[in-house]
């Protein structure tokens, strides 16, 4: 049988997301099973999700997909490349057959050519010399001269975000000797960020949202039904404004040694940050004086997100101690119950059971429930800002 894995943040659930399934199928077979990692309640452009892990999880569910692991904290938190080697680690041990992915290339070959070359011996070596030789030369910048000069034209590859995610996780399952084969899947529609194709983007669809705009049919049914349910019950759309104030207290009540130990955070990026809470009075100025040519505004915002959240360096440095259930389906509940005694990582469905798993599993979880404690004090509705749930709620069954 095969088995899809797939990593997404399904911010929301769109019409992109739901060809990305289809196709999958249709390439893998019908009978084949997808089993999705999702990013929790904070993402990897370093901000809070417009819907909880578990709205996000229960859409997806609706939607098609037969099985929702959570991708814990530190790596949602992480680089690209931190990112996709945890959630592909979790795919692999979980006994996934292919990765299915989207990218703006749609093709595998010319991907492959530039991921191998990505991991030769050499390359991080010329890539650091690059960046010595010129200051305020951006880590992405460097290796995409680098490329230039190895492989030619196709180092413009890089410019566009799905075809980077894609590289790295070819590279992860290069590094992690994992026998997933790859499926990619070309991406249509609205750019990443861009606005006015027939399908819009998820950033295009947050803004519309958060705008009052009218979004229906711009989703799934079944998406648009929960994003509304959510929505009408007072958990849907943070309030960015309440998600301020917890971001600036928390940074302000920090002493300067918690901000050399952030992911990240090298080169003195952690201090830098450190200053601009103390002279800054909001977290978009603390972002805006962080950042520099060399640092981008998403890696400023990963590093104040991991401030906030307690994420240390190096915790994403080895891959996830447990799968977390977030939601399945029939199919997915087989594929669990198969899977029990063969899969190489403890499966965490009754959130106690962390617990039992060890300090590192029991740690990791702690982050993630109390990053969504903080997530649920910007529910619009406070009779919905309840703490623990993390501790309490199971998956969602379809």
């Amino acid at each position: 049988m095969n088995i899809a894995g797939i990593v997404a943040e399904y911010n929301p659930f769109h019409w992109g997301h739901a060809r990305h399934l289809q196709l999958t199928k249709e390439s893998l077979g019908e009978d084949s099973l997808l089993v999705c990692v999702l990013s929790g309640d904070f993402v990897q452009r370093g901000e809070a999700a417009i819907l909880s892990k578990f709205a996000r999880a229960e859409a997806a569910c609706r939607c098609g997909v037969d099985l929702v692991l959570e991708l814990p904290l530190p790596w949602c938190l992480s680089s690209a490349e931190g990112f996709a080697r945890g959630a592909v680690s979790l795919l692999d041990r979980i006994g996934c057959t292919h990765l299915s992915f989207g990218s703006e290339l749609g093709e595998l070959a010319p991907l492959r050519q530039l991921s191998t070359q990505m991991l030769a011996p050499d390359f991080q070596a010329l890539v650091s010399n690059r960046m010595k030789a010129q200051a305020n030369l951006s880590y992405a910048t460097a290796r995409e001269q680098v490329l230039t000069e190895i492989v030619g034209e196709s180092a413009a590859l890089l410019h566009t975000p799905n075809n980077i995610l894609a590289l790295e996780y070819l590279k992860a399952l290069q590094t992690l000797h994992s026998s997933m084969q790859p499926l990619t899947i070309r991406r249509e529609g609205s750019s990443h960020d861009g606005e006015g194709d027939e399908h819009c983007s998820a950033s295009e669809l947050r803004r519309m949202l958060y705008e009052g705009a009218d979004f229906h049919g711009l989703l799934p049914p079944d998406s648009e039904a929960v994003l509304r349910r959510e929505m009408a019950e007072g958990r849907g759309l943070p309030d960015k404004n309440a998600l301020e104030i917890s971001f600036f207290s928390r940074l302000l009540a920090m002493g300067k040694e918690c901000f050399d130990d952030l992911p990240d955070g090298a080169d003195g990026l952690g201090r830098r940050l450190y200053e601009a809470v103390r002279t800054q009075t909001s977290c978009t100025a603390i972002a805006e004086y962080t950042k520099t040519k060399r640092y981008a505004l998403s890696r400023v915002r990963r590093l104040m997100c991991s401030a906030v959240l307690g994420v240390k360096a190096g915790m994403a440095a080895t891959e996830p101690p447990y799968a977390r259930v977030l939601a399945f389906g029939e199919n997915g509940r087989r594929l669990l119950r198969a899977q029990a005694e063969s899969v190489l990582l403890p499966i965490v469905t009754k959130p106690a059971s962390v617990l039992k798993i060890g300090s590192e599993a029991a740690q990791h979880f702690t982050l993630g429930a109390d990053a969504h404690d903080l997530f649920v004090l910007s529910y619009p509705d406070h009779k919905q800002r309840v703490m623990g749930e993390d501790w309490k709620r199971g998956p969602f069954i379809l």
